[in-house]
């Protein structure tokens, strides 16, 4: 194998987006995980494969779903073999039905082979998140309710993943800590501790923190919400709570501020928690425990 270094030879909604990924958040996700795979070689290959052997292969996916992460597969080839051929077949969002083709590679066959479980593995994952996320939109469907995503990302991967549930339709929350305000219940134990009220938590953040970015805050009953007003945050963040509660708060706030929802909410729960007319669901299992797309890589010829 070559070494790393030689692979190459408050808007007042969520906005629509689709994230690029950057080339060099790419280049490290991919060389991570090439290291990972190939940091000994694959003396299986090597004792069977002559080097000269050409081949080509097709990457399948065995169950329907929503296509993501080709462009991250097909990189991973070039980046073992910049002579290889590799073409993409469908783009990250469209829709896939079991048996559909995917991309197809074609080459020195040893490099195909060694590609292919760290080509596949990113497929598989990036495909899994999209398919998750297009079941909740589907879900929320005729509400104005937009579904977001968390920080609950696989380590060193979070771009990749992110970039996987707007392809399936979902908006992204925070990329990164320095992205917003988000006062979570830890925080808050620690200030109330020195008496403070969620109100003055979130005036605090407000006075201190830069004024380009919003202000969220975590609350856990009408009560709590009704005392984090007074210090006008941008979003509350209604975490636990019954329907019913969601509904109150969201009549309290009267547009106010933004309401997310979140906790638990799941593909049976997620439209009853829409109907109660918070703006946005965020949802840590897109991320943090998604089934991966059954997707293969299929010698022919």
């Amino acid at each position: 194998m070559r070494s790393s270094a030689c692979w190459t030879c408050r808007p007042s909604r969520i906005p629509a987006q689709q994230v690029a990924i950057p080339r060099v958040e790419l280049e490290r996700a991919i060389d991570a995980a090439l290291t990972e795979d190939l940091a000994l070689g694959d003396p299986t290959t090597d004792a069977l494969i002559p080097h000269e052997r050409q081949g080509r292969a097709t990457m399948v996916a065995r169950e329907p779903g929503i296509a993501c992460g080709v462009d991250v597969a097909a990189n991973v080839f070039q980046r073992v073999d910049p002579t290889l051929s590799v073409t993409p077949l469908v783009g990250d969002g469209q829709t896939l039905e079991a048996g559909g083709l995917m991309l197809s590679v074609e080459g020195a066959f040893g490099s195909i082979l060694r590609a292919e479980r760290t080509a596949v593995n990113f497929a598989q994952r990036m495909s899994g998140i999209a398919t998750l996320t297009a079941q909740y939109v589907k879900a929320v469907e005729g509400t104005s309710t937009t579904i977001v995503d968390t920080r609950k990302t696989a380590p060193g991967l979070r771009v990749l993943d992110k970039h996987a549930v707007a392809s399936g339709g979902g908006r992204n929350h925070r990329q990164a800590l320095g992205d917003g305000v988000l006062i979570k219940d830890n925080h808050i134990d620690a200030l109330r501790a020195e008496g403070m009220s969620i109100g003055e938590i979130v005036t605090r953040a407000r006075e201190n923190a830069p004024h380009t970015i919003k202000i969220e805050v975590e609350v856990q009953s009408l009560a709590e919400a009704r005392d984090a007003m007074d210090g006008k945050p941008d979003i509350l963040l209604l975490d636990n709570m019954t329907p019913d509660d969601m509904r109150k708060v969201v009549d309290l706030i009267d547009g106010r501020a933004l309401t997310e929802a979140s906790g638990g909410i799941t593909l049976e729960t997620v439209a009853g928690v829409a109907a109660t007319g918070v703006d946005l669901i965020s949802i840590g299992a897109l991320t943090h425990s998604p089934r991966a797309l059954d997707i293969s890589l299929d010698y022919s010829g």
